[in-house]
């Protein structure tokens, strides 16, 4: 993490007052809670509308803070204390993390995507980490004030840095990818996500492919290559860039050449090598992110060998394919975490293809920020069940209501529950699944479907 004296902190940002009496003061690292405050710590507090974290400076210098900022708009700045005042803290934030950036000989990977960006994260870091100290954005520290402070807790010694990049809307990718000055990116796929906000597809598309702005010249980007909207940018683009694709087709760089579904996960062949890859994740989508990692990994002179232990080895964050027992046995895939169609039918599809259960069971949550044509998305996504394949579906929230709609259509209205309560699903649910049930429940973030695998989990005695 960044260890450096005020007088240099202060020669890295603009700051507004004479320091000169705690410029030997050194910083160890920085907080912006200062309930977790480490001894040696930058606190930096951020003014909002209904809080203030001023109000914690003397605190959290108390307890441990080698030094704080302070925005120039706030007034009573304790002054005889190791104080940096700066313009506004959030900018000084960024500033600083840009600026490290610059002092590190780290080499930055910047992952984005509508789906899979978090799970290719954790699977490149993995297979990365065979070779190499590398560290990775943590949780979902992804935006313009996650990024920084993943920055800033990048160690002197680390030499790969795998990035998250998220965003909302147009110009947040920009700003990430020139902060983080990636030496190598990873456009994962095009999805419907934030269509609330970007209008359309191709919105989606232009707005992912603002990561390309802060790429080192001459650098690597690997998109997914069964994607037109990508593709047809990327032929267009008039950057120095060096384009590497995975996917399915055998058009790509890099593509699956045989697959075989495990329990619990896959083992697959790639047409760029003789090693049998084994991943311990569900799902064949799941099998393109490990491609995109392993187009990484290569740039990097990984050896395949050591890709496949990588593999082996990924730690997926929390609530992403992640496959658990319920009380009476039941196996639950918990995919709680996020939800686009996308993502949605990649994790129908899966379930559907299991072998070796008696009911498969769908429990599906609104999805979020899909704009105008929400209800539509919902609905297609219930006329699309296989009948043959899907036992019951559980839906919970107003637009899920859409996926019943459309999944009576197909499976009848004596399989398929809608519920406005989450603790009527809960119940009726318990009534259904039995030790040979497979249960996946997913939705967008916003309506904490984990809630449900909880319940599952527990014991009714």
């Amino acid at each position: 993490m960044i260890k450096r004296t005020l007088k240099q902190v202060s020669e890295m940002i603009t700051i507004k007052n004479d320091i000169t009496s705690f410029a030997d003061v050194e910083i160890n690292g920085v907080s912006i809670d200062s309930r977790k405050i480490e001894k040696g710590n930058l606190f930096i507090p951020f003014k909002g509308e209904n809080s203030d974290g001023h109000k914690y400076v003397e605190d959290s210098l108390k307890k441990g803070a080698a030094a704080a900022l302070w925005q120039s708009d706030v007034p009573n700045p304790p002054t005889h204390l190791p104080i940096v005042i700066v313009e506004d803290c959030l900018a000084a934030l960024q500033e600083l993390a840009r600026e490290y950036r610059k002092q590190l000989a780290v080499k930055v990977v910047g992952i984005t995507g509508s789906n899979g960006k978090t799970t290719t994260k954790d699977m490149t870091a993995s297979i990365l980490a065979t070779t190499y100290k590398v560290q990775k954005t943590e949780g979902n520290y992804n935006n313009h004030i996650g990024l920084p402070l993943t920055v800033l807790g990048l160690e002197k010694d680390t030499e790969i840095a795998v990035l998250e990049m998220g965003m909302s809307g147009r110009g947040e990718i920009e700003f990430l990818t020139k902060l983080a000055s990636p030496d190598a990116v990873v456009i994962t796929n095009i999805g419907e996500s934030h269509l609330l906000d970007l209008g359309s597809r191709e919105g989606i598309a232009e707005a992912k492919l603002e990561i390309l702005q802060g790429l080192k010249e001459g650098g690597l980007a690997v998109l997914h290559g069964d994607e037109p909207l990508l593709m047809e940018r990327i032929n267009k683009y008039k950057g120095n860039v060096n384009v590497q694709t995975f996917g399915r087709n055998d058009r790509n760089d890099f593509f699956p050449s045989e697959i075989t579904q495990l329990e619990q996960g896959n083992k697959f062949k790639i047409n760029v090598s003789s090693e049998s890859f084994e991943l311990p994740v569900l799902g064949n989508h799941n099998i393109l992110n490990a491609l995109a990692a392993m187009i990484i990994a290569h740039y990097f002179d990984v050896p395949f060998n050591k890709m496949n232990e990588g593999l082996t080895k990924v730690k997926l964050t929390n609530m992403r394919m992640e496959l658990v027992e319920g009380v009476h046995g039941e196996k639950i895939i918990n995919d709680a975490y996020n939800a686009s169609p996308t993502s949605m039918m990649a994790a129908i599809e899966l379930v559907s293809n299991l072998r070796g259960y008696k009911k498969i069971i769908l429990v599906l949550g609104d999805m979020l920020e899909l704009g105008p044509q929400e209800e539509q998305y919902h609905q297609q996504i219930g006329e699309g069940l296989n009948p043959e394949k899907i036992d019951l579906v559980f839906t919970f929230g107003k637009l899920a209501e859409r996926i019943a709609e459309g999944a009576r259509s197909v499976l009848g209205t004596e399989k398929v529950f809608s519920f406005m309560d989450k603790d009527e699903l809960i119940k009726k649910l318990e009534q259904q699944v039995t030790n040979d049930s497979l249960v996946l429940v997913k939705a967008s973030r916003g309506m904490k479907l984990e809630e449900i695998v909880t319940a599952l989990q527990k014991s009714n005695n």
